[in-house]
């Protein structure tokens, strides 16, 4: 009986030792931030789930009406998890892109055009980081509000010059523009490779200087191998916004090299016949290109084929965009 009513004062005491600990200005400060910081961390959950929803949200409804079968179009019972499930949406979503060329037309003009723009704007931030001459200031803020002004301001004027020199609707238009630093957001290119140059130590140059390089040297030799984290940066989003331009490239190019964004708002005009090729017109049994909700969720089909190249190629290649944006100050 003795030990253990030891044992039991040894504990209460134990208690009370923790009781007085909790009562300290100490503990309770600690306290109090320990339930500040569960607040935040509640906070930044809510709204990381909250944007989560808003981004995913259209990608998860284009799936579910991309997947129901086209008899079930007008079926209101129908709202997220399709009755039957179906690809010949993709199918007749194919045919009226005319796909498989539109993608290789597509892939090459984005490849072309994204190297155009490298060689373009690296040089053009090269030369506003470190080559200093008169009026220098007054071009780099020309390139930037290049940014500002509307497409059709600039193209407009583009478009006149283009006309001038028997050069319409010939892709070679567009390669022009890219390799003279006029390309889709070339100005965005411009300052982020010039950000990226002025970071680099310039004592890397003044070391190739003295051992006799020039400028072009110093630039091929030095900046270059350096900037691969600007170069995959701005090459990727160049390939990207190049893939999904529809305004430039159905100015300068035409007709005679579609696109999948230019095919994309033509799809309606085929769809009569894309239906019959699918074999799907007959199982109809009505003008079913008269529906908008049919017609709708073709194009939402068609959404997805455009996007879905874009989307394999960034799973491979993440890794490197988000260290590019890191190191090329795009961040903050």
């Amino acid at each position: 009986m003795t030990n253990n009513h030891g044992i039991k004062k040894r504990f209460d005491s134990f208690l009370q030792k923790v009781k007085d600990s909790m009562n300290t200005p100490l503990r309770r400060k600690l306290l109090m931030r320990r339930l500040l910081m569960f607040l935040v961390n509640v906070c930044k959950y809510i709204l990381i789930i909250g944007l989560c929803f808003i981004i995913l949200y259209p990608i998860i409804l284009q799936l579910a009406i991309a997947f129901r079968a086209p008899e079930d179009v007008n079926n209101p019972a129908i709202l997220w998890i399709p009755e039957r499930f179906s690809l010949k949406n993709f199918e007749v979503a194919m045919i009226a892109l005319d796909y498989w060329k539109a993608l290789r037309y597509t892939f090459v003009l984005s490849t072309a055009i994204t190297l155009l723009q490298l060689v373009s704007t690296s040089l053009a931030g090269y030369a506003f980081a470190r080559l200093r001459f008169r009026g220098s200031s007054i071009l780099f803020g020309l390139a930037l509000f290049t940014i500002i002004v509307p497409q059709t301001v600039i193209s407009l004027p583009l478009l006149r010059t283009v006309t001038k020199m028997g050069l319409i609707d010939k892709p070679i238009t567009l390669f022009m523009m890219s390799g003279l630093g006029m390309g889709i957001r070339s100005g965005i290119f411009i300052y982020l490779f010039r950000q990226f140059y002025r970071g680099i130590p310039i004592e890397l140059e003044e070391a190739a200087v003295v051992d006799g390089a020039n400028a072009f040297q110093v630039f091929h030799r030095i900046m270059l191998p350096n900037a691969k984290p600007a170069i995959i940066t701005v090459g990727l989003l160049s390939f990207v916004w190049q893939w999904n331009d529809f305004y430039f490239t159905k100015i300068f190019s035409g007709g005679k090299y579609f696109t999948l964004t230019t095919q994309q708002v033509a799809v309606l005009y085929g769809l009569q016949q894309a239906l019959a090729d699918a074999g799907v017109w007959s199982l109809l049994g009505q003008d079913i290109t008269g529906n908008p909700y049919f017609t709708s969720m073709i194009l939402n089909t068609s959404g997805i084929l455009v996007m879905l190249p874009l989307l394999i190629i960034y799973f491979f290649v993440q890794k490197m965009f988000v260290e590019g944006i890191e190191r090329s100050g795009i961040v903050g």
